[in-house]
Formats: structure tokens, C-alpha cells, sequence
């Protein structure tokens, strides 16, 4: 029982250090967030092996204002070129860069195969490709093969509207509600209309007409139009 007790309390507090800490050291980690989320993870998982709790705790404490003092600290321009990873340039104006993928270790076909999950199939095209100080590879194409733009043709665009969620996996989203100035009684009488029940329906969003748009857990048969082609065994 008191292992059991132990486990959800270090499970807890884990989560809450993490929440403190933000986002960005689970999203994004650099060398130091990495080794944050390591030496955190050792710690609270010590009273695992050893009745040691209330040290554990403390210790993990610590390191989490550690943590918060270096990302303070990150925030000084002169001090986040020594916590952070420079940029390292992989193709600028078309060209390889052959020393830039042995600094990073990468070779060449998971270059390729990294350029190619973002859209990009000839490095020819490509204007700069960076591997930034998170591992992650940002790419500018040249201005001839990116994406046209509104603005290039002169054509006005309405602003986006993004449709707000009102039931997820059939549970009714209050808050949206609320923030749309709208009640139960109101959504219960929609799905109501479209003869479907709240506890069936995947997800249901209010559009921009002010209409509920329902997806439910139905799956429409097209028969053997090629369009709908799903791969796999099942079909």
C-alpha cells in the first residue's frame, strides 16, 4: 500500500514540476532542457527504490529553480550564445553544405529524407536550410518555388475563422460554450434536430454561420469509388 501511495505521489509531483517548468522544455529541448528532464526524471523516481521521499522531493525542487534561473538567464543576449546552440546551416542558395552536416553528424539521405517530410524534393530549390539548436530543420525555398501568397496576386482574403469545439468524444465543452454566450439547452436542441445523441457524437464545432457542424462515429461507405480508397487490408 505505501509503495502504491509512493508511486502517485511521485507521478503528481512530476507532473507539476513539468507544468511549472512550461511548455518549452517538453516541446523544444536544447542541451540543458534535455539534461533538466533527465536529472528530474532520476530524482523522482529515487523513492521508487529507497524510502526516500521527502528528499527526492526537495532535490527535484531544486533543480526546477535551477532550471527557471538558466532559462532567466537565456533571455540575456549575451548569455544565450553560451546556453544555446548556434544555427547550423545544411543548403544555402541551392548548394550542400557539406561541413555543416558533418558539425551536425547527419548524413546525407536523412537530410534528404527530413526535406522531403516538409515538402521539399530538390535542394536546388531551396534558398537556406538550418538545423536549429533544438534538432529541429527549418528551410526557406527560394523565392521562385515558395508558395504563392494572397498578396503576391493581389487578392483580398476574409480573416480566419477557426471552428470552436462544443463536444469532444461526447462530453459538452462548457467553457466554449460560455465563451460563445451560449447554453445546453441551446446545443442539446441542434443535436436534437439532427437526430444524433450528445454520447455518439466524435466531435461537433460551431462554424462560422453560427451552425453546428456534427461528426459522429458513423463511417459513410462509398463502395469501390477510387476516391475514398483507404489503405490497408480491410477494404
Amino acid at each position: 500500500m505505501e509503495t502504491f501511495y509512493h508511486a502517485i505521489v511521485i507521478f503528481i509531483a512530476g507532473y507539476l514540476y513539468l507544468r511549472i517548468t512550461g511548455k518549452k522544455a517538453v516541446a523544444q529541448m536544447h542541451t540543458f532542457d534535455l539534461l533538466y528532464i533527465l536529472i528530474l526524471t532520476n530524482i523522482i523516481s529515487t523513492p521508487l527504490e529507497a524510502n526516500k521521499m521527502g528528499k527526492a522531493l526537495i532535490y527535484a525542487g531544486i533543480i526546477v529553480i535551477l532550471y527557471k534561473i538558466f532559462v532567466r538567464l537565456s533571455l540575456n543576449n549575451k548569455l544565450r550564445w553560451i546556453l544555446y546552440e548556434s544555427p547550423t546551416v545544411l543548403i544555402h542558395n541551392g548548394d550542400i553544405d557539406r561541413k555543416g552536416l558533418k558539425k551536425v553528424r547527419m548524413p546525407m539521405n536523412e537530410l534528404l529524407s527530413q526535406l522531403r517530410v516538409q515538402g521539399y524534393t530538390d535542394t536546388q530549390n531551396i534558398a537556406i536550410a538550418l538545423m536549429e539548436g533544438s534538432g529541429s530543420i527549418s528551410v526557406i525555398p527560394k523565392s521562385d518555388y515558395r508558395p504563392v501568397q494572397p498578396t503576391d496576386l493581389n487578392l483580398k482574403v476574409k480573416k480566419e475563422y477557426v471552428p470552436i469545439p462544443l463536444i469532444m468524444d461526447g462530453q459538452i465543452l462548457d467553457h466554449n460554450l460560455k465563451y460563445l454566450q451560449l447554453d445546453r439547452g441551446w446545443l442539446l436542441n441542434e443535436v436534437d434536430k439532427m437526430g444524433k445523441t450528445v454520447e455518439k457524437i466524435m466531435l461537433a464545432t460551431f462554424l462560422e454561420n453560427r451552425k453546428l457542424y456534427i461528426d459522429d462515429n458513423e463511417i459513410k461507405e462509398h463502395n469501390v469509388n477510387p476516391y475514398f480508397y483507404k489503405p490497408g487490408a480491410d477494404n
